[in-house]
């Protein structure tokens, strides 16, 4: 695994592990709907496409013209 797909699994990873420690401790409620679904969502696009190497946001991206 390249040093860049760790760091992409690692910061999704980082980032749904204070979202679950937060909701955890009583300081959030993710049960409502809420934004911070928005942010656990990025967090497992995050880790997902560090783990296999397809990212839906690049494929878009590149779909629409960037290189």
């Amino acid at each position: 695994m390249s040093a860049q797909r760790l760091t992409m699994t690692l910061a999704g990873l980082f980032i749904l592990a204070s979202l679950a420690l937060a909701h955890f401790s009583g300081q959030i409620n993710m049960a409502p709907v809420s934004w911070l679904w928005f942010t656990a969502f990025v967090g497992i696009n995050l880790a997902q496409s560090g783990i296999t190497g397809f990212c839906p946001l690049t494929k878009m991206l590149k779909f629409a013209g960037a290189k």
